[in-house]
């Protein structure tokens, strides 16, 4: 079993900035693929980004491609998502995902790869 717990959510102004927060326990976090999905009301979840287990690999949707960066520290155990110029559009329950995997550069991008999930942050943007 991995753990993850979010943090770092909250409202912000458009084009304005935040930066979350996974912290995972309960296994060798550098075995995991780790990943940042979000879910608008109304909204199927959608994937955001993407690191590989070593963080030699990242992957973004073109929605957040240049305003967002994932990055991660094996020796924390913690996933960040940095996100900038931040629109309305941007608002969204935020979810960490963890995938076990064997390859240390692969990227997952799709929901059901993922084998663990964070209960979610709410980052909310207003205009």
């Amino acid at each position: 079993q991995v753990q993850l717990v979010e943090s770092g959510g909250g409202l912000v102004q458009a084009g304005g900035s935040l930066r979350l927060s996974c912290a995972a326990s309960g296994r060798t976090f550098s075995n995991y693929a780790m990943g940042w999905f979000r879910q608008a009301p109304g909204k199927d979840r959608e994937f955001i980004a993407a690191i590989s287990s070593s963080a030699r690999g990242t992957y973004y949707a073109d929605s957040v491609k240049g305003r967002f960066t994932i990055s991660r520290d094996n020796a924390k155990n913690t996933v960040w998502l940095q996100m900038n110029s931040l629109k309305p559009e941007d608002t969204a329950v935020y979810y960490c995902a963890a995938a076990r995997t064997t390859y240390t550069i692969s990227v997952k991008h799709k929901d059901d790869e993922y084998d663990y999930w964070g209960q979610g942050t709410q980052v909310t943007v207003s205009s």
